[in-house]
């Protein structure tokens, strides 16, 4: 049993890892500011199923407020803190950037923080598939280079590791970054594009298709990320001694600093998408092809042989297992 303080609990990952911690009788500490980027509804619902379990409780803090987040650190001591709070969207971030400045960089300045002064073995950390940003190169590889993002929140992303890296280096802090490509399942979110497509073919509207419909992405299941989050925070990074200031890997270093990808390895069209979950709904979509957006990618892969080395573990769930298992879920949620 290890005490983990999880941010982001009201949203769809840090909701699962919840479930998934609790289950094998850790403590969790569950952080959120619970904000209206999406659905409050759905996040209140989410969070109402963690309520009353054993071994939780929760707390309602912006990871922005320091001295709240601070008192949350001092009065639980956790071991173990897995940061999933997050301005999340590619899109979001053209309109509304100070959102993830506030977020992506404060609010994780003030965890780093936090782990640093109140003793915390590991800190897990989500990036993302973005940070790739101008790669071209596949699969995509934690060993390549990702100096060139190509959105705010990319670059949020990429700065978390950066920070991450500076604290391992000064002050021995074990992190981890996991860099999450396009994760979806049940309790998802309204955001994503197996959502919003899934509402839209149910109501009988069109569906916006990107980049018409030219477009890569490597779907990985939910219970899948879990599954990588939980055996990663369980083995705390340590220091490479192959590393080598004259060639530097960016996936490791000298200091206790790792970063892994999870995704399913196997990317998926998204026509072939759409046409699986046409499968799954009885129904057939109207599309509406649409050119690529600015800050989206044309394709995302995953590289996942680090995580399998370390840890143990490739994700593998088929893409028609889970979006049938996202369209009962969603059918029963929304009662359609």
């Amino acid at each position: 049993m290890a005490r983990f303080l999880v941010t982001g609990t009201a949203g769809f990952i840090g909701y699962h890892l919840a479930e998934r911690l609790l289950a094998r009788g850790d403590e969790v500490l569950g952080v959120d500011n619970v904000n209206d980027y999406y659905d409050v509804t759905l996040k209140r619902a989410r969070l109402a199923r963690l309520e009353g379990r054993d071994g939780y409780r929760f707390a309602e803090v912006d990871l922005a407020d320091r001295p709240a987040l601070d008192a949350l650190f001092a009065g639980f001591a956790p071991q173990v803190v897995v940061n999933l709070a997050a301005q999340a969207g590619v899109r979001y971030s053209l309109v509304n950037p100070h959102a993830y400045v506030s977020s992506n960089l404060v609010g994780f300045m003030n965890v780093l923080e936090g782990c640093r002064h109140h003793g915390v073995e590991h800190l897990v950390y989500a990036s993302s598939s973005s940070v790739y940003g101008a790669n071209t190169t596949t699969p995509f590889s934690v060993h390549d280079n990702v100096d060139h993002p190509l959105s705010l929140y990319a670059a949020t992303k990429k700065a978390n590791e950066l920070m991450a890296h500076t604290y391992s280096h000064l002050y021995g802090l074990p992190t981890t970054g996991l860099r999450f490509f396009t994760v979806y399942g049940p309790w998802g979110r309204p955001d994503m594009a197996l959502f919003l497509f899934t509402k839209a073919i149910l109501e009988g509207r069109p569906i916006d298709v990107f980049n018409h419909g030219d477009m890569r992405r490597d779907f990985t299941y939910i219970d899948d990320i879990v599954e990588g989050v939980v055996r990663t925070a369980d083995r705390p990074a340590a220091p490479d001694p192959a590393w080598s200031g004259a060639a530097p890997d960016p996936g490791t270093s000298s200091a206790p600093f790792r970063v892994y990808n999870i995704g399913n390895n196997q990317p998926v069209e998204l026509m072939r998408m759409i046409e699986i979950l046409e499968a799954a709904l009885g129904r057939k979509a109207e599309k509406n092809l649409l050119p690529m957006q600015p800050g989206d990618v044309p394709a995302t892969y995953a590289d996942v042989d680090d995580l399998e080395r370390d840890v143990g573990f490739r994700p593998s769930t088929p893409l028609d297992v889970g979006i049938g298992r996202f369209v009962e879920w969603y059918r029963e949620y929304y009662q359609v």
